[in-house]
């Protein structure tokens, strides 16, 4: 018997809902929606996250939304992970890191800061050791490098730019090089 579209959309939204409830258990820390294609990364936390604020609830989170807004991603659509555990103290291990961002199977990987970067070369670096550019191999900020079919992208320090007009012009050239895959929305 074939399976309805509503059938079929449910046995994904399941399937994602247990693999996120399971990585939870775990102690990753991920938010926003789980389906959309484009993912943020940030290892380096804020004083009111460490103290339990929502990630990207502060100025570095109003900045990436209005950015990929922008940009032409939908406001909903983005999805966020932390790669340390709740106190920033210490880093996710690389296959449970690893397990996470294909759990949410993003089509864009955005590291905001040093530690998401790390995160990614420690858990990727089997696949990062065949890219011939050295730069894009070590993921160096602002290279688009593909990675086991997800564009990464590392900003180098997104929230600190902020406060720099400079810095942040250098982001959003960035960022621009991330644009969605399909039509703006």
């Amino acid at each position: 018997m074939p399976l309805s579209a509503d059938d079929r959309r449910e046995a994904c939204v399941g399937k994602t809902t247990a693999e996120l409830d399971s990585l939870a258990a775990r102690g990753v820390r991920a938010g926003g929606n789980a389906f959309s294609p484009i993912l943020v990364c940030k290892g380096e936390l804020t004083a009111e996250e460490a103290g339990g604020a929502e990630p990207f609830s502060g100025a570095d989170g109003a900045a990436l939304k209005a950015s990929l807004k922008a940009l032409g991603y939908a406001p909903e659509e983005w999805a966020w992970l932390l790669t340390c555990d709740d106190s920033g103290s210490a880093p996710l291990g690389p296959a449970l890191f690893r397990e996470a961002v294909c759990a949410l199977d993003p089509a864009t990987l955005v590291c905001c800061d040093d530690a998401a970067a790390a995160a990614v070369r420690e858990a990727y670096a089997e696949d990062l050791t065949i890219i011939e550019d050295f730069n894009e191999a070590m993921l160096e900020p602002g290279y688009v490098v593909p990675v086991c079919g997800i564009r990464v992208l590392n900003l180098g320090g997104f929230a600190a730019a902020l406060d720099d007009p400079r810095a942040k012009q250098q982001m959003w050239a960035r960022l621009k090089r991330v644009a969605p895959l399909s039509e703006p929305y």
